[in-house]
């Protein structure tokens, strides 16, 4: 749930609570890992920073029965992610929401029209982490990024509430916004975990019979909670920031089919989405993820455009790096290119 810009970490926790939380192994640690050369030098720091702290071993996760020891899990994740965002530094919300059982945190950047349209953001945190304040980070990133006023979800997460607690909160969320502005006045934005609900929730919105965002944006998106793509295999080693997330996929199904559209939307009938921009890195273990998705989508007749950057792992760079920077020009004229064009068909 790493977002890139948010604020200035020092050495050795540019790790998402997500990804200290969950992370791998690679063989020679800092001194035998191969960095790219072909990247900025701020993203090459990043990636120097993230190779210096990957531990030796995997952490376990808990037993998948073991409630008390996945409650520790995630409370020790967010508190270190808590610390190492420092919120205090953060702007205040400009505004708490309760929509159904969750609560949106409206962010809005100095840019932002207060009457404009909205990005609805999901938060990334692997399906388990960030719940509470910590999603203000992401949704303070989406305003920034686009310009817009942002709705920060903070959906239900396991192990109290797995599958599809999240979804429905996603829902309501999207519910009360349309209530509020036009669906052309509406962008839905999700990064890592945050991408697979938002997807999922267009998907459910559809079958619901609700309308169509603008735009869809799925940064570096967990889509395919099967982990079938080749990337799961050919970026373990080198994204530096992610590992395989199986364990914390079942414990989020909760036995549910892990392949069902609402829980992994590359499978679904992704007809009728709006049009969408995907990213991804040539590091990312989520690389598969994207591009498959990206296929799928264009197969479907959706417009979708696919931005990969050299070098980048799961959750981009970070630190001031210049392909963060250019991710936030593409999002942002992607985003102004949708609602002008629906703003004129309508």
């Amino acid at each position: 749930m790493s977002e890139p810009g948010t604020t200035e970490q020092e050495p050795g926790q540019d790790l998402s609570a997500q990804d200290r939380a969950g992370q791998g192994t690679t063989d020679g640690g800092a001194g035998g890992t191969v960095l790219p050369t072909s990247v900025s030098p701020a993203a090459r720091r990043h990636l120097d920073r993230l190779a210096a702290s990957r531990p030796a071993r995997p952490r376990a996760f808990p037993a998948p029965d073991d409630r008390e020891g996945w409650l520790r899990h995630v409370a020790e994740a967010d508190e270190w992610f808590r610390a190492a965002v420092r919120l205090d530094h953060l702007p205040p919300a400009d505004e708490v929401r309760q929509v159904g059982s969750a609560v949106a945190y409206v962010q809005r950047a100095h840019d932002a029209d207060p009457d404009g349209p909205v990005v609805l953001d999901l938060h990334g945190g692997g399906l388990l982490y960030g719940a509470g304040e910590v999603c203000r980070v992401s949704a303070v990133t989406a305003s920034a990024r686009t310009g817009l006023v942002a709705w920060g979800v903070d959906y239900r997460m396991p192990p109290l509430h797995p599958y599809p607690a999240a979804l429905d909160d996603a829902l309501a969320a999207y519910r009360a916004l349309l209530s509020e502005r036009g669906p052309g006045r509406v962008v839905v934005c999700g990064g890592s975990a945050g991408g697979n609900l938002a997807a999922a929730l267009l998907l459910r919105a559809r079958d619901e019979g609700l309308p169509m965002p603008a735009a869809l944006v799925l940064l570096t998106p967990e889509v395919d909670l099967t982990e079938s793509g080749d990337s799961f295999v050919t970026n373990a080693p080198h994204d530096l920031a992610l590992a395989s997330l199986r364990e914390v996929n079942a414990l989020y199904a909760r036995g549910a089919d892990l392949a069902h559209p609402y829980l992994s939307p590359l499978f679904g009938d992704l007809a009728g989405l709006p049009p969408t921009l995907l990213q991804s890195g040539t590091r990312d273990l989520f690389l598969s993820n994207t591009v498959r998705m990206h296929r799928r989508l264009r197969a479907a007749g959706v417009a979708a455009e696919l931005h990969v950057f050299e070098g980048m792992p799961h959750g981009g760079f970070g630190g001031g790096a210049p392909e963060d920077a250019e991710l936030d020009a593409e999002v942002r004229a992607f985003v102004d290119r949708a609602l002008r064009a629906r703003h004129e068909a309508s």
